[in-house]
């Protein structure tokens, strides 16, 4: 298994390391992560990620939910088993929407679940990469990774520094 080199900033505040990402940025430095014990407002724009695009693949399964509730609901009433209940139409359509909310709503769900842990490679088998475990409780964790920057170590150090790291330290996963 191959190791990858990575130098890890440990910041004690969300400012600190909010201004610590646009001066990292503006010295052409490219950041892997930032990992924050809880969400950070305006870190993702901070980092130039872009707007996230789940909402396709939600309408998306939102539309095969719909569509395949109505299948549902008119094959079994009105094709497969049709019922004379009350005079009413074989394909009464008013009945079925709740059952076409329901399964929308459903396959949406699943959908968008299963979408974003297959792009993110998630799944039961993956090892999680924690940089430093205090990022779960009450530091911020900046991850470099040195196979995609041409500064040296010395100099991303220098930088995270002067950008108010209270730790920097080298990690090869």
């Amino acid at each position: 298994m191959a190791h990858k080199k990575y130098i890890v900033g440990i910041f004690d505040d969300e400012d600190v390391v909010k201004d610590a990402v646009g001066k990292v940025r503006g010295s052409k430095v490219k950041i892997q992560e930032v990992f924050c014990p809880y969400p950070v407002h305006g870190l993702d724009h901070a980092l130039g990620y872009d707007r996230p695009r789940m909402g396709v693949p939600a309408f998306l399964f939102g539309i095969t939910g719909t569509s395949l509730a109505f299948l549902l609901t008119f094959w079994t009433m009105g094709i497969d088993w049709p019922m004379n209940i009350g005079g009413k139409n074989f394909i009464p359509f008013p009945t079925n929407i709740p059952i076409v909310f329901e399964l929308t709503v459903l396959l949406a769900a699943f959908g968008m679940a299963f979408t974003f842990f297959f792009m993110e490679g998630l799944g039961p088998t993956t090892k999680p990469v924690i940089f430093d475990e205090r990022s779960t409780d009450d530091k911020f964790a900046m991850a470099i990774d040195m196979s995609k920057n041409t500064l040296s170590d010395a100099e991303i150090q220098t930088i995270l520094k002067e950008s108010g790291a209270s730790e920097v330290s080298v990690k090869e996963i």
